[in-house]
């Protein structure tokens, strides 16, 4: 594809050749001559100089390097469009796979491409051009719009309900039983019957073996537009807003209210019954014991402001040796003490 009609498809001012033929995108170190690159993070400007790609997404024209540019608002945006112009995810054709067994009841939309061992449950309902790859499960009940994929091994429980265009990628389990028992007198644990469901809103995607527990009355949420990554584990009873971020690792307990845009970086752990509101940013490896203020950014375990944060880390290697001198300075005070009482 030449390198003006990709400069016309994703809107981007072209500074350089129209004419150049690209084959395919790369990151910048390994880009050849007929691949282009992108740069979002100017901390990664260095690398442009020695890179061999012939053109580039970047926020402004790279000066001094012979290099084509596509000057673009956002690069990295930008970049993830020009990957469709060129790799597409192969999408198995229309039609059920003759090994699936799909109860009588079941709706299914049209267009639907059901792959060899999926099994789905009565009374089941499924949109459009849905895709259910190798041994995925859908429980007795579950409701589900249109444009819906869900990888082999994928997993909807009973009752759960799963809006438009929800993407579940391999050994994701949505609406597994929340983790709650009663103790009895005798120390033995009672379980208790995960009556509630799950509901995923549109345009949500959940990636490799994560869990969305349902909840022991009501519901669990996962909001509109949410995105949650390899790992995760979300509560019974959680409500996950719209446009989160949750990266690999990330653990939420029972009853964890998120707001809008919040963002947890990886291996964030949550106590439970706690609210953490809008646009806030959890750093990796956080704990997190209490509401959170909207807009806040914190770090640390228990987690705090992370401009404090990062001064006490900072700090905390400088510990033992302030130890000593705070040792060696009340020393020499006992022995001033001691000469002024002689």
């Amino acid at each position: 594809m030449r390198l003006g009609e990709i400069a016309k498809q994703l809107g981007c001012e072209l500074v350089g050749d129209p004419e150049l033929e690209i084959t395919g995108v790369a990151p910048i170190e390994q880009a050849g001559p007929t691949e282009l690159t992108f740069l979002a993070n100017p901390k990664y400007a260095p690398k442009v100089r020695h890179s061999r790609a012939g053109a580039i997404i970047a926020r402004e024209p790279i000066r001094d390097i012979p290099i084509a540019t596509l000057v673009s608002q956002n690069p990295y945006l930008d970049f993830a469009r020009a990957l469709e112009l060129f790799y597409r995810p192969p999408r198995p054709q229309p039609g059920i796979h003759p090994t699936a067994v799909i109860a009588p009841s079941a709706e299914i939309g049209e267009d639907a491409s059901i792959g060899a061992y999926v099994v789905i449950g009565e009374r089941v309902r499924i949109g459009r051009r849905a895709v259910l790859y190798p041994h995925v499960v859908i429980y007795e009940g579950a409701q589900i719009g249109d444009d819906f994929t869900a990888h082999a091994h994928a997993v909807v429980r009973e009752y759960c309900r799963i809006g438009n265009r929800v993407t579940l990628q391999n050994g994701v389990v949505v609406g597994g039983d929340g983790f709650g028992f009663a103790r009895r007198p005798d120390g033995t644990h009672y379980k208790i019957v995960q009556a509630g469901t799950v509901v995923i809103e549109d345009d949500v995607e959940i990636q490799s073996l994560s869990a969305v527990d349902r909840a022991t009355i009501g519901e669990t949420r996962i909001k509109r537009g949410a995105k949650i990554d390899n790992l995760v584990q979300v509560g019974h009873a959680c409500v996950v807003g719209e446009d989160n971020i949750i990266c690999a690792q990330v653990g939420l307990a029972g009853s964890t209210i998120l707001g809008k845009n919040v963002l947890l970086a990886g291996q964030v752990g949550v106590s439970g019954h706690l609210t953490i509101h809008d646009n806030v940013v959890v750093y990796a490896q956080s704990g997190v014991g209490g509401d959170i203020e909207a807009g806040a950014v914190v770090a640390g375990s228990p987690a705090f402001d992370a401009k404090q944060w990062k001064r006490a880390v900072t700090a905390f290697p400088k510990l033992p040796e302030l130890l000593k001198r705070l040792r060696e300075l009340e020393h020499t005070v006992e022995e001033l003490r001691s000469r002024l009482k002689e």
